[in-house]
């Protein structure tokens, strides 16, 4: 059913959903109820809300109009209501359009006809535009001639101060060179004179050297610092004058500039070789202090100037190389005497050591031992030369350039070459050359390995208390790159003075090792049992020495000691037995005497076998002392080594460097090599534990004939002590550790394997001891068979008296049996095994009490 609305449209509604809707709001006003809630909550449940369209709708008033957000929003419409929705707002949008059309269409109709004749005025309006234009444009063209104008007039005023201010500046370099001219005393050039006639005219204040006193010299140092300012000033100006373009004027007076500079430099130079000279031919304190005044006149002229080479020049020409000159170098190595023996594992002992500082005030030459050391004394008279004469003035010139550096900051580049550098290009240069010009065939002389070495180490000395007298640690950088320097380290040839020691160490070594075997000391003083571990101790030792090592050849030496080391271990696995560490039970040739019924071998003649148990008993002998001579030498070697290295070698070997985390540590690396000797004492301890092993088995033997001794005897009478073999049991131990007798080739072993080979070689004879002893429980056994399948026999002879016989027999053996353990126990306790704590000698001691207990009681 269609309903008309007020505007006249047809809105159709077929379900009559506003009718409905409003019914159902007068019955809930009727009959009010609760709001639907949740029945533990008093929150209300809010239903969705049916929003109609209108033009607020966000999907409408969208830039760009989004279908399927729209339908998402109308999710509770279905497609049919909704159709039916958007034709009611699309007729509702008519609706007000025609409305809209309505009001405003008289306004629409009259819009062409209120615009009728505004063209013509417009046009009027437009007439006079023309002409102000025209005016605009003429009137900014005489103002921009007006600018220009004004412009150009202030360019040339600037022009002309620019050339004004540049007229003074010629004008001060110009007078600058008239009074420098005239402070140097030289003649001013006529007017037609050339440059060429000019220069003799040149007077300078050096020209007169009689007749001056400290005073007048005092003065003319402070005058010449003075003149050097203004020259200073000059060369500022003419630079900035030539940055200007004004070449041709500098270059007419560059003449007089440069015979500035030469009268100035020369006088300079002049008045410091005064000073110099009469600064070495005074000893007045007084006096001295006043030369010294003028010196840093000096060199604060040379400093300003930048003429710190010529300062040195100065110094190295009149000063160091004359110095130099009257040193008779030849006549006093002509008195050379061999030095006393030095104190091992101290190198460098010409003076104490101590660290590098630069207190200018208390710093002294550290003066070498020169006792029968004519190099020494040479070294230590230059030593004494530069302190009085050369230190103070380096001090001097270090503060003149510390002050002008902080004036003027500079790069790094520019600092090594604005400084003075006294110790590097005048000391070290002029005294560094002397030596390999003069002293070249006799200080770097590598064929005497001992003289080479002591003329290193004072050389090396010499160097370290020459460096003590710089003024500051970049003196000593500046004196290390040095050229000269440089090459006086290249002169060592410290590779040929390492192999002539290579030869001393390694050939007395392989002369010792050229040996098959090991040979015992003679004496007893020496911790090495052999004279190959002394040999190989000794030439690690020498390479450490003071009369051997050098600093600079330390990786050298700690890697032959190395090989030393290595050396004597390949030598040992060469010449000692053959290890065999599963060697434990007795070979097959003595198993072979210890089975046979009278301890003989069943195959061989008593002499044969004599003969045979005489080589290897020699054998086994020769086989101990070399293992223990083996054994005493490699702990001895490990012991020594590390005091070695606590002493000596760990404070010999340069520091790793920084950078270097692939490099392993030194230590490590002896650790390595003494281990791969100790690596070798488990596997001798073996063999002889193997060869005292047997040994004592073997003295075990007679035990098997106790039962058949006990029962020939006539006398019936109960034991009273232990077999006579019990004591012979543990000899072989205290034999090889010298205990009760006078010798031994283990005697330097006792006190760290005493007690483990004791328990050792106990343990074996105890489980000798219980076999042996279950093999007589089972030929006991065998015999109370036989003897009671003749009972009936026995019986009839007096059987009671012969079972009485054969169980006091029984009482007795086993009696003897206790006494042998017990003893046993006794002495391998002297040695220092713990018998109570052994469980193989606590099943002998019940094995022994409860022998043929069971077996007597059943009978």
């Amino acid at each position: 059913m269609a309903s008309r609305t007020a505007s006249g449209s047809v809105s159709r509604d077929p379900f009559e959903l506003e009718r409905l809707a409003q019914e159902l709001a007068e019955r809930e006003q009727l009959s009010p109820k609760k709001s639907l809630s949740f029945p533990d909550t008093d929150t209300s449940i809010e239903l969705p809300l049916y929003a109609p369209l209108s033009h607020d709708n966000p999907h409408f008033t969208s830039d760009t109009f989004n279908v399927e957000e729209f339908l998402l929003s109308r999710t509770h419409t279905s497609l049919p209501e909704l159709r039916t929705e958007l034709r009611d707002y699309l007729a509702k949008l008519k609706e007000e359009l025609v409305k809209l059309i309505n009001d405003d269409y008289e306004a629409f109709i009259s819009l062409s006809t209120d615009l009728r004749g505004e063209g013509a005025r417009m046009e009027r309006l437009k007439m006079p535009l023309g002409d102000l234009r025209a005016q605009v444009l003429e009137s900014r063209e005489e103002l921009q001639s007006v600018q220009n104008s004004i412009q150009n007039k202030l360019k040339k005023r600037s022009a002309l101060r620019e050339e004004k201010a540049f007229l003074h500046l010629l004008l001060k370099i110009s007078e600058s060179v008239t009074r420098l001219e005239s402070l140097l005393l030289i003649a001013s050039p006529d007017d037609d004179a050339s440059p060429k006639d000019s220069m003799p005219m040149a007077k300078s204040l050096s020209a007169d050297d009689d007749g001056h006193d400290e005073r007048t010299r005092g003065n003319r140092a402070k005058h010449l610092s003075r003149v050097a300012a203004e020259y200073t000033q000059l060369l500022y100006h003419v630079a900035k004058s030539q940055s200007e373009g004004s070449s041709a004027f500098v270059d007419d007076i560059q003449w007089r500039i440069n015979r500035i500079q030469s009268t100035l430099s020369s006088d300079l130079d002049h008045l410091f070789v005064v000073t110099l000279t009469s600064l070495a031919d005074t000893q007045n304190k007084s006096d001295r202090s006043k030369l010294f005044v003028d010196v840093s006149e000096c060199l604060k002229t040379y400093d300003m100037m930048g003429l710190w080479r010529d300062a040195e020049d100065v110094l190295r020409r009149d000063l160091v190389r004359e110095f130099v000159k009257k040193v008779e170098v030849f006549s006093i190595l002509a008195a050379t005497a061999s030095l006393p023996p030095r104190t091992p594992y101290t190198p460098f002992t010409a003076f104490a050591s101590k660290d590098l500082s630069f207190d200018t005030a208390s710093a002294t030459a550290h003066l070498l031992d020169d006792y029968g050391n004519a190099l020494a004394g040479l070294y230590n008279t230059i030593l004494k030369f530069v302190e009085r004469d050369i230190k103070q003035i380096m001090d001097i010139a270090e503060k003149v350039s510390s002050k002008s550096k902080g004036k003027e900051p500079a790069t790094g580049s520019d600092i090594e070459s604005r400084t003075f550098e006294i110790l590097a290009n005048v000391v070290w240069a002029e005294v560094g050359r002397a030596i390999m010009d003069e002293l070249g065939s006799v200080v770097f002389a590598a064929g005497k390995p001992n003289e080479f070495r002591k003329n290193h180490e004072t050389t090396q000395a010499f160097i370290r208390s020459l460096q003590f007298l710089a003024p500051s640690a970049q003196a000593v950088e500046a004196m290390v790159k040095h050229p000269t320097f440089q090459a006086f380290e290249r002169r060592w040839q410290l590779p040929v003075y390492f192999q002539l020691r290579w030869k001393e160490i390694v050939i007395p070594l392989e002369e010792a090792l050229a040996t098959p075997k090991l040979e015992p000391m003679p004496g007893k003083d020496s911790p090495f049992a052999s004279k190959q571990a002394a040999a190989a101790w000794h030439a690690v030792e020498i390479c450490w020495s003071g009369d051997v090592f050098l600093p600079q050849l330390a990786h050298r030496f700690w890697k032959l000691s190395l090989q030393a080391l290595s050396r004597y271990r390949t030598w040992l696995e060469s010449v000692i037995p053959t290890l065999d560490p599963n060697s434990k039970m007795p070979s097959s040739a003595a198993r072979e005497r210890l089975d046979s019924p009278g301890g003989t071998p069943r195959s061989s003649t008593p002499n044969s076998n004599s003969e045979n148990m005489a080589a290897d008993t020699a054998a086994e002998d020769a086989t101990l002392r070399q293992l223990s001579l083996a054994m005493v030498d490699i702990k001895a070697l490990e012991t020594q080594m590390w005091r070695l290295w606590r002493e000596a070698i760990s404070i010999m070997l340069p520091e790793p460097a920084e950078d270097d985390d692939e490099a392993p540590p030194f230590e490590n690396a002896l650790q390595a090599t003494i281990s791969s000797l100790t690596n070798l004492i488990p596997l001798m301890s073996t063999q002889i534990i193997s060869i005292l092993s047997r040994r004592a088995c073997e003295a075990l033997t007679p035990v098997r004939s106790i039962p058949s001794q006990f029962r020939a005897m006539s006398n019936k009478k109960m034991p009273g002590e232990a077999s006579y073999f019990i004591d012979a049991i543990m000899r072989p131990v205290k034999a090889f550790f010298a205990i009760g007798t006078a010798d031994g080739p283990g005697a330097g072993l006792q006190a760290d394997c005493l007690r483990p080979y004791a328990e050792e070689v106990f343990e074996a004879v105890v489980q000798k001891f219980i076999s042996y002893l279950a093999g007589l429980k089972k030929t006991e056994e065998s015999l109370r068979r036989l003897k009671k399948g003749k009972k009936s026999t026995f019986s009839l002879f007096g059987g009671a008296n012969t079972q009485h016989d054969d169980n006091r027999d029984e009482e007795r053996i086993r009696m003897q049996m206790i006494l042998d353990v017990k003893a046993f126990g006794k002495d391998a306790a002297a040695l220092g095994v713990d018998v109570e704590n052994s469980a193989s000698f606590r099943a002998l001691d019940e094995l022994v009490h409860a022998s043929f207990a069971d077996d007597s009681t059943s009978a």
